[in-house]
C-alpha cells in the first residue's frame, strides 16, 4: 500500500501524522510512504530523516494525495484538504465530526473511507488513540489556566500554588477521565485547591484513592457544578462521550456569576465544547473574554508540545496503521471490531450513530457497507 504523510496546515499546528521511526517500520512491512517536503521540520525532522527511512519526498499537499492509497494525518482535514480526498481512498486521522456539519458533509460528498482516531476503542472500554493526546492536553490545561489567570492576561492574579500565608487558587475539573485526571495531577502537584465532578461513583473512588485526599471528589449534579463552578478560580472542561457533541454543562448563567478575572480551560472544544460561552481559538489567540471570565478554547492545545505529542500519538496509532496497510481496510476493519468502531463515513454514508445524530443524517450500519 502507498501511506501518504502530508503536512499539517492548522494554525501553529506542527505535528505529524508519522514519525521517521513509523515510515521505517511501514517500509519494513513492504510498503511505500510518501512524505510532503517538510511535514516532519516543525518536531526537528528534516526531509533527508524521512529520506533515511525509506520514505520518498513529494513537493506538495496535492502530490501526495494524488498518489496514497491511505493518508495518515493527525488533525481533522480542512476544506482545501477534503477537496483532494477521492472515492475510496483511507483517511486515517482525528476528525470530531459531531459539532462539524461541513467537515462531515464533504467527507460525505467525497466517497473517501474516513476512520477518527477518537473513536477507536479497545477491550477496557478506552479510546486508545485518543488517551495520549488527552493525557497531553490534561496536563497542559493546568499551564495555560495558570496563564490565563495572570493579570496581564485579563485574570484575577492569581498564583495557582499561592505562598505561604496566602490561599492557592481553587481549580475544579468537570470529569475525571483521562483528561480530568491528569489535569488533577497536574493542579495538586502545584499545590492547587482541587475540586473533581463526576457522575461515576467508581471513577470517584479511584481518584479518591489515586490523591488520599490532596484532592476533593464530588459527584456532580446541576447544584454541585453550579456551586463550585462560581467559587472556582479556574475551571477546567474534561467532558467526554465518544463520538457526540460535548453536553454545554456549564451555562452562560453561570459565567456571568462566576469570580470577576476567573479563567476557564475548555479541553472538550473538539467536540463543541461544555462551556455555553465557548468557541474555538487558536495558538495565535488563544484566550478571549466573556463577562469578565477568561476563556481558553484553543482546539489543537497538543499541538503547542508538538514533539512530545507527535512522537505519543505515534505510539498508539503504528500498531493500526500497519494493520490497515497490510490487511487492506476492509478485512482489517471485518476483523477488529474496535477499529470498525473508529470507522465515521464510508462510501458516502455516516457509518457513526453519534455523527449521524448530532446532524440528522441516515446512519448505515458499516457491516453492511464491509459486506460482512
Amino acid at each position: 500500500m502507498i501511506i501518504g504523510v502530508p503536512k499539517e496546515i492548522k494554525n501553529h499546528e506542527y505535528r505529524v501524522g508519522m514519525v521517521p521511526a513509523s515510515v521505517r517500520e511501514l517500509v519494513n512491512h513492504g510498503h511505500q510512504v510518501v512524505v510532503e517536503t517538510n511535514a516532519g521540520l516543525g518536531i526537528g525532522f528534516t526531509d533527508e530523516d524521512y529520506v533515511a527511512a525509506g520514505a520518498a519526498i513529494l513537493a506538495s499537499a496535492e502530490e501526495v494525495f494524488a498518489k496514497a492509497e491511505m493518508i495518515v494525518k493527525v488533525k481533522e482535514p480542512l476544506a482545501n484538504e477534503r477537496a483532494r480526498l477521492r472515492q475510496d481512498q483511507l483517511l486515517f486521522t482525528y476528525l470530531h465530526l459531531a459539532p462539524d456539519l461541513p467537515q462531515t458533509e464533504d467527507l460525505v460528498k467525497s466517497g473517501a473511507v474516513c476512520i477518527a482516531y477518537e473513536t477507536v476503542t479497545d477491550d477496557r472500554g478506552g479510546l486508545p488513540l485518543l488517551a495520549p493526546m488527552s493525557e497531553v492536553a490534561g496536563r497542559m490545561s493546568i499551564q495555560a489556566g495558570a496563564q490565563a489567570l495572570e493579570k496581564s492576561r485579563g485574570g484575577r492574579g492569581v498564583l495557582i500554588s499561592g505562598v505561604p500565608g496566602t490561599d492557592p487558587a481553587k481549580v475544579v475539573v468537570i470529569g475525571g477521565g483521562v483528561v480530568g485526571s491528569n489535569a488533577a495531577r497536574i493542579a495538586v502537584g502545584m499545590r492547587a485547591d482541587v475540586t473533581i465532578l463526576d457522575r461515576s461513583i467508581d471513577t470517584l473512588r479511584r481518584l479518591d484513592a489515586e490523591f488520599g485526599g490532596r484532592a476533593k471528589v464530588v459527584y456532580s449534579t446541576a447544584d454541585a457544578l453550579e456551586r463550585h463552578v462560581l467559587e472556582a478560580d479556574l475551571v477546567i472542561g474534561a467532558v467526554l462521550i465518544p463520538g457526540a457533541a460535548a453536553p454545554k454543562l456549564v451555562t452562560a448563567d453561570h459565567i456571568k456569576r462566576m469570580k470577576q478575572g476567573a479563567a476557564i480551560v475548555d479541553v472538550a472544544i473538539d467536540q463543541g465544547g461544555c462551556f455555553e460561552t465557548s468557541k474555538a481559538t487558536t495558538h495565535a489567540e488563544p484566550t478571549y473574554i466573556v463577562d469578565d471570565v477568561v476563556h481558553y478554547c484553543v482546539a489543537n492545545m497538543p499541538g503547542a508540545v508538538a514533539r512530545t505529542s507527535t512522537f505519543a500519538l505515534n505510539n498508539a496509532t503504528l500498531p493500526y496503521i500497519i494493520k490497515l496497510a497490510n490487511k487492506g481496510y476492509k478485512q482489517a476493519l471485518l476483523d477488529d471490531k474496535h477499529l470498525l468502531a473508529g470507522l465515521n463515513v464510508m462510501h458516502g454514508k455516516v457509518t457513526c450513530k453519534e455523527v449521524a445524530e448530532a446532524h440528522n443524517l441516515a446512519y448505515v450500519d458499516p457491516k453492511a457497507l464491509l459486506g460482512a
